[in-house]
Order: structure tokens, then C-alpha cells, then sequence
């Protein structure tokens, strides 16, 4: 009877359709439980950020959980050219964002200090930095990216005819659906193996986000994937080495001289000293070369 009872256990368990596993998979540091499934992430002592685990999680809430991280003593991250003279690369790195509910950044980041900047929506600095007075009036949309790829070496020829369709489905498929049609233009340089892509969307479209997708492969490439699973970005048997990223804004960015780096400012007087200096040099060439000509000229006309 004990025996029968068993069998009817089983054979119920095995008809009971298996709950669906409660996990996040574009976060590889989420915690899930619960029914129906919730996911959080810790972005703060005894903070915890909610998470939609059907998408890429928004690069503003990413940059938090990095740095709480990186206070922690955990596991982070380490840190063909411009497309127009308005990109721009993020050359400050990582900080302690403002969020916004959806996760979208603040348009003024101070990352806890009393000197800010404007963002844009990839919570790039974009203008120069001031107190906290300082005015952004709206986050500026990023609404172009070039992603300027390095792969390593190969054996076989890379195909330049098909290379565009390739890397479309390598980011629709990598990054959860990303709409294949944004990427814009593809162009290889075999000698150096660079793939440059273009991914742009219209300019008002607030549908699709760009920032997000970018620091998911800039992640791919430089450190470890962010995704719970933990391969790399590729294209087809292409494996990256190296990325670097410039974006362009709807708006241009408002960078002024007052504010660039000792070294740069350094350069320009340098070029600019160097410049009047030859100007000077090339005028008082001239001078003594005209003096010598009028010299011979008089000496000409003297009566013998």
C-alpha cells in the first residue's frame, strides 16, 4: 500500500508543470526569490534597487552598483576616431550617479560633492564642472554611438561584404533583442583589425537606448560580462580585444577652454609660442633680406 502511495506522489510531481527558474539573467550580481519572482540588487548599506530582469538594466543603476561594490572591497570593473567633431569619448570613468525612478540619470551629477556637471543620457559629462548653482536645464539624448572594435588575430580572411549583417545579429542576439536596424554602418580595416560601427537612431526617438547596449559591450570587451551567463561579445568566430566608445548627442556639448586639463593648455601655448616665434623669425628674415637688396641697389646706382 506504502509502495502505491509512493508511485501516486511521483507520478503527480512529475504532471505538476515545473515553476520557471527565478533568476536575472543581464545581472550576474541579482538576487531573486519569492513568487511571483522579484529581483533586487544592493546599491547602498541596506539599500536595494528593484530590477526588470527582461531587458539590460539601465547603465545609471549598473554605475551604483559598481561603486557600492568597489566600497565593498568587491569585484567591478577596470577602466577610426571621432564620427563628428561634437563626440566624445567618457574620459572621467566611473562615479556615484543620481538615478531617476526609471533609472535614466539625473541631467546634474555632483557624485556626493559639492562640484556638479551636466550628463547626457549616458550619464556622460558633457559640459564643464561647477558648484552645485550649476543649471541643467534637460538630459541631452545620446542618439549615436560609434563603437570603434578590436579583434584578435585570425587565421582566415574577414569577409567585408557580410561583415555588416554579422554584427547586426551579434548585438540583436547578445543584447536581448537590441533593434538590429539602428546599426547604421559598418567599415573594416584588415591591417589593423579594426571593425567601426555606427548605431544611430532618430533623433527624438526615446524608444531605444543606446548607452545601455554600448556599456554592456564595453564591459564584454574590457572586463568580464555583466550577464549571468559569461560569454563575450563576438561576431561570428571574431573575438574582441579592445573597444573604445564615442557618443554623439542630439545637442553638442558645451565644453569651454577655462576648464581643460594643465597638460593640454600646456600644449596649446606651446603651438601658439611656437607659431609667433617662426612668424617672428620669417619677418626678420625678410628685414634683413630687404636691407641687403636695397643696399646692393644703392651701390648700383652710385656713380663709378
Amino acid at each position: 500500500m506504502m509502495k502505491m502511495w509512493i508511485a501516486l506522489v511521483l507520478v503527480a510531481f512529475a504532471a505538476t508543470p515545473s515553476a520557471e527558474s527565478c533568476d536575472c539573467e543581464p545581472l550576474k550580481w541579482a538576487t531573486c526569490d519569492g513568487t511571483p519572482c522579484t529581483c533586487f540588487v544592493l546599491v547602498g548599506d541596506n539599500m536595494k534597487q528593484t530590477l526588470d530582469c527582461n531587458k539590460l538594466i539601465p547603465k545609471c543603476f549598473l554605475m551604483k552598483v559598481e561603486m557600492y561594490r568597489a566600497k565593498k572591497g568587491l569585484s567591478t570593473r577596470t577602466i577610426g576616431g571621432k564620427p563628428v567633431e561634437t563626440a566624445f569619448v567618457d574620459n572621467d570613468g566611473i562615479y556615484d550617479p543620481e538615478c531617476e525612478n526609471d533609472g535614466k540619470f539625473k541631467a546634474k551629477q555632483c557624485n556626493n560633492t559639492e562640484e556638479c556637471w551636466c550628463v547626457n543620457s549616458a550619464g556622460v559629462r558633457r559640459t564643464d564642472k561647477g558648484d552645485k548653482n550649476l543649471k541643467c536645464e534637460k538630459l541631452v539624448e545620446t542618439n549615436w554611438v560609434r563603437l570603434q572594435l578590436k579583434h584578435k588575430p585570425v587565421s582566415t580572411p574577414v569577409n567585408k561584404d557580410t561583415l555588416k549583417v554579422a554584427v547586426a545579429d551579434a548585438i540583436h542576439k547578445r543584447y536581448l533583442n537590441f533593434n538590429k536596424d539602428l546599426v547604421d554602418n559598418v567599415e573594416y580595416d584588415a591591417e589593423s583589425r579594426m571593425i567601426v560601427v555606427d548605431v544611430k537612431k532618430p533623433k527624438g526617438e526615446r524608444k531605444s537606448d543606446l548607452a545601455n547596449m554600448a556599456y554592456y559591450m564595453e564591459k564584454d570587451v574590457k572586463v568580464l560580462p555583466l550577464f549571468k551567463q559569461q560569454q563575450n561579445f563576438s561576431v561570428g568566430s571574431l573575438e574582441m580585444e579592445n573597444i573604445l566608445v564615442y557618443y554623439v548627442d542630439e545637442e553638442a556639448p558645451t565644453f569651454t577652454m577655462k576648464h581643460l586639463s594643465g597638460g593640454i593648455i600646456a600644449v596649446i601655448v606651446v603651438v601658439s609660442l611656437a607659431v609667433v616665434a617662426g612668424l617672428l623669425v620669417l619677418f626678420f628674415a625678410r628685414k634683413r633680406q630687404n636691407q641687403r637688396y636695397n643696399k646692393a641697389q644703392q651701390r648700383e646706382l652710385e656713380p663709378m
